[in-house]
């Protein structure tokens, strides 16, 4: 997935925008407060070279016209008023610093709740999700969405949008003071537009893909930097590490000329505009200060409508004042500047729009494991039945329920039917792929049956709620997986309920505690990620430890003592007897010997259920069971006759029988 092309759509779309507006209702005061202060400093920045035109057409070099009007006000003496016009300059200075500050404040302090709500709904909705979806969809796809999809998404709101309305409003402001000011010249310094707005579209355009080619370098870099130091050890142990740094250079590689492809846009693109804007400004100067030199003057016109009414209208204002010049050539200044930046605002919005998208499409996806509106609780000690279930892991339900028996190969379970009685040890055995973790994943609901009922103390598990439902039960998995943090906590997994003595006592019982007191900080060891400090079996008789502490009414044991070493199933194996104690206890395993005492055993073949009995009852059946059980001791049998007859009598440690 890290390496999947990324695919830019519109930059702007408004159903895509309306969905995320509405993550800024709660805070919809802050955010007007943003925007007026947007509008307001504006305002101030366009009104700045006025008061330059002012100063220079009222005293410095006065034009006509100027001693009435708005700025009449201003006193007659040049020294006291051009004091007036700088206190004021100061001022609006002063208010667009305060401006500046409250619309980043409150923008920013807004996009940071926005993201906070967005990756909560985010997390919340995958904790949610059925574990199909996990099966489907990539552990590094899902982290993109929390992480650089929401950070594209900030970008955009304390950027990109506010930007957009800033350089907008700024645009029109001095747009509108321009050609009221005179719009020959107004004319004159628009007359560079097309090939600015060209020259934007352009540089757009290769931004726009080097930026693609740049997220797509980074994902392959992260991808291969984690796959890589993952397998460090493999990696030495079959001097592979020429190879793959030669590798890891050439994905570097693309990212260093993805990059170069874009300073080099950037540094083309600038000096254009610049060259441009200065052309612009060499227009207004030439024409207006030719102006000024020849005070020109053009006389009123008059135009008749008909023979009763006149209406008189000049068709060129008045030539321009120096004070005019000027306050244009500060205007030109700042008018392209804005142009300049849409692109990379046109990026930002791209972007947002695609992040937008991918993260709604997983908000998206529908829940399909849900508790009902109305739930039902069991009262039992732990009474577990399947009821002629059928299973297939399909995307819709709806679709394996209607095909027909005969016509569905890819069924995982077929009629099955079996009831474990509570307190009653229940082993499940079969080839891989029988179908036995997948019981399991029904029994806690992890999927939904397509036919037949999974029933806990009579109550079907579709009718219970979920954390009451998944409550019940103590699971210890083939792969123990440890949190960061801390030995007691990976053991309470913060169940508030669970007392320190309820952790002492699940130590002892699962003949963990000399380990424990072993340790420098006890309980309070630090546990790194995924428990990298500590070996398989002490991960796995920590997992243990978790399941008992938790108290369940029922204990499930997925092939729980496949990765642990001969004295840790020893361990194990004699904890176990205390474990089942008084609960219902479903154990898959492989190896016989350490189903051999439970009280039924349940036997897999195929999706269906072949034999069920004791051990002694199977092995009079002479079937399955049978034959399992003489294949996998007449191995054993074998490494021991090899072993006696070799010349030190050495016999390796993962082929010995756990009850030889």
């Amino acid at each position: 997935m890290s390496q999947e092309e990324e695919i830019l759509g519109k930059a702007y779309d408004s159903r895509l925008m309306a969905r995320l507006l509405k993550y800024l209702r709660p805070y919809r005061w802050q955010v007007a407060i943003a925007l007026v202060s947007i509008l307001l400093k504006s305002f101030a920045d366009v009104l700045g070279p006025y008061l330059t035109k002012v100063a220079i057409d009222r005293y410095l070099s006065p034009a006509k016209g100027m001693s009435t009007g708005f700025w009449n006000w201003l006193s007659p003496r040049a020294i006291v008023g051009i004091a007036q016009i700088a206190s004021i300059y100061v001022g609006l200075l002063v208010f667009s610093f305060l401006l500046e500050f409250l619309q980043t404040y409150f923008m920013q302090w807004t996009g940071q709740k926005v993201m906070f709500d967005l990756r909560k709904q985010i997390f919340r909705h995958l904790q949610r999700l059925h574990v199909a979806f996990y099966d489907k969809n990539p552990v590094g796809r899902l982290v993109t969405r929390v992480t650089t999809d929401v950070d594209a998404l900030n970008e955009m709101f304390t950027s990109g949008v506010v930007s957009i309305f800033e350089d907008v409003f700024v645009l029109v402001g001095i747009l509108g003071v321009m050609l009221c000011m005179n719009w020959k010249l107004a004319l004159v310094t628009f007359a560079v537009l097309p090939f600015i707005v060209y020259s934007t579209k352009i540089f757009r355009d290769r931004v726009r893909d080097s930026y693609r080619r740049i997220r797509v370098a980074i994902a392959r870099i992260n991808s291969y930097l984690q796959e890589h130091i993952s397998g460090m050890v493999v990696l030495q142990l079959f001097n592979r590490e020429r190879r793959a740094y030669n590798k890891f250079s050439e994905i570097n590689r693309t990212h260093v000329d993805a990059y170069k492809d874009a300073i080099m846009a950037y540094s083309i693109y600038y000096p254009v505009v610049e060259v441009l804007s200065s052309i612009a400004i060499a227009c207004v100067i030439w024409f207006g200060g030719g102006d000024i030199m020849r005070n020109l003057r053009v006389s009123s016109v008059a135009v008749s409508f008909n023979w009763k009414t006149l209406i008189a209208f000049r068709l060129v204002p008045t030539v321009a004042s120096l004070g005019v010049l000027v306050a244009f050539i500060q205007y030109a200044l700042r008018f392209f500047r804005p142009i300049m930046d849409f692109s990379e605002k046109y990026n930002i919005l791209q972007s947002a729009m695609a992040a937008s998208e991918r993260i709604f499409k997983l908000l998206d996806t529908p829940v399909q494991v849900v508790s009902p509106a109305v739930t039902k609780k069991p009262q039992g000690a732990g009474r577990i039945e399947f009821d002629h279930v059928w299973f297939a892991y399909r995307d819709t339900p709806a679709e394996a329920a209607d095909v027909a028996d005969n016509q569905a190969p890819d069924w995982v379970l077929r009629d099955v039917s079996f009831t474990i009685e509570p307190g009653e040890t229940a082993a499940i055995v079969g080839h891989t792929g029988a179908g036995k973790t997948t019981l399991i994943s029904l029994l806690l609901r992890f999927y939904d049956v397509q036919k037949g009922a999974v029933r806990i103390d009579g109550v079907d598990v579709r009718e219970m709620d979920l954390a009451d439902l998944r409550t019940r039960f103590g699971v210890v998995l083939q792969d123990p997986f440890l949190f960061s943090g801390t030995v007691g906590g990976n053991i309470r997994l913060g169940t508030k309920r669970i007392k320190d003595e309820d952790v002492q006592k699940a130590v002892e019982d699962v003949n963990l505690a000399d380990f424990i007191r072993g340790l420098p900080k006890g309980f309070d060891e630090e546990v790194r990620e995924r428990g990298s400090t500590l070996s398989t079996g002490q991960k796995q008789l920590i997992s243990f430890a978790r399941a008992l502490a938790h108290n369940p009414k029922i204990l499930i044991l997925d092939e729980a003592t496949s990765s642990v070493d001969t004295e840790t199933e020893f361990k194990v194996r004699d904890a176990l007897s205390r474990m089942v104690e008084g609960r219902t206890s479903v154990i898959i395993a492989h190896r016989l010997s350490t189903v051999q005492r439970a009280d039924k055993i349940i036997v897999m073949h195929k999706g269906q259920v072949r034999e069920m009995g004791t051990h002694q009852q199977l092995l009079a059946q002479r079937g399955i069971y049978f034959k399992l059980y003489q294949l996998q001791y007449k191995d054993q049998e074998t490494n021991v006759a090899r072993a006696a007859s070799s010349p030190n009598g050495f016999q390796r440690p993962e082929t010995a029988s756990a009850d030889d």
